[in-house]
């Protein structure tokens, strides 16, 4: 691998991996420009990998970059293939599958989406917050376990508040959620309060929360929501 292209912050994060590399690394907003700057490089015959944390594909680069392929009228070819050494406007793109946020957060919880859940991203950056309170709507009236990322950051605090009081139209106050902050990181915390409580809930960008469908529970320090087996 020749180039490594990412977020400063993931950047960081594997630094020490990155001996002879040459990086590419932009700040939050400024994905665009840094997969237009990875595939630039790509097309020039080199290897490039743009890192994201997570899975690639859940809320990350890898749609971002056959976008702007197809924008920019690059074939893709997967892997494994050689044809695309020979085309001076094709690449070979491969994703290679992570561990996304919900996955882990869920590990450390227990089992809350052992039945069917919905993620929805609170972040209103890229989609209309009235189209995201109607996802919200629709996963809670559907009794969903509700997988909220993105729930809070330094310019908006109003949207988790919302979200609750929207879902607390349609689930029992009681119903466990669980709140994990940076999940698989050295300041990782992992806490289950009630859905009543979670205004209150200390979170930011880095946080993940789960909220229970109607037959979710807690057992000891565990959250979960059964499949539906006979016991």
């Amino acid at each position: 691998m020749d180039t490594v292209a990412g977020y400063t912050t993931y950047i960081e994060l594997i630094r020490p991996f990155l001996k002879d590399k040459n990086i590419i690394s932009t700040q939050m907003t400024k994905e665009v420009k840094r997969v237009r700057a990875a595939i630039d490089v790509a097309l020039t015959g080199r290897s490039c990998a743009i890192v994201s944390s997570g899975d690639p594909g859940i809320y990350a680069m890898a749609g971002l970059v056959f976008e702007i392929c197809k924008k920019e009228n690059i074939r893709v070819i997967p892997p494994p293939s050689e044809t695309a050494l020979n085309e001076k406007s094709a690449l070979i793109v491969e994703v290679v599958p992570g561990i996304p946020a919900l996955c882990a957060g869920a590990s450390l919880l227990g089992a809350p989406l052992s039945h069917d859940f919905a993620s929805i991203s609170l972040s209103d950056l890229l989609t209309p917050w009235e189209l995201i309170e109607k996802r919200i709507e629709a996963a809670a009236s559907a009794d969903f376990v509700i997988v909220l990322y993105n729930p809070k950051s330094k310019r908006r605090s109003r949207q988790l508040e919302t979200a609750q009081k929207i879902i607390l139209k349609y689930r029992d106050k009681k119903t466990p959620a669980g709140i994990v902050v940076s999940a698989m990181r050295k300041d990782e915390m992992v806490t289950i309060i009630p859905l009543e409580d979670l205004h209150k809930a200390d979170v930011n960008m880095q946080t993940i929360i789960f909220i229970g469908n109607s037959t979710s529970f807690t057992y000891l320090d565990f959250m979960i929501t059964p499949r539906g087996y006979k016991t």
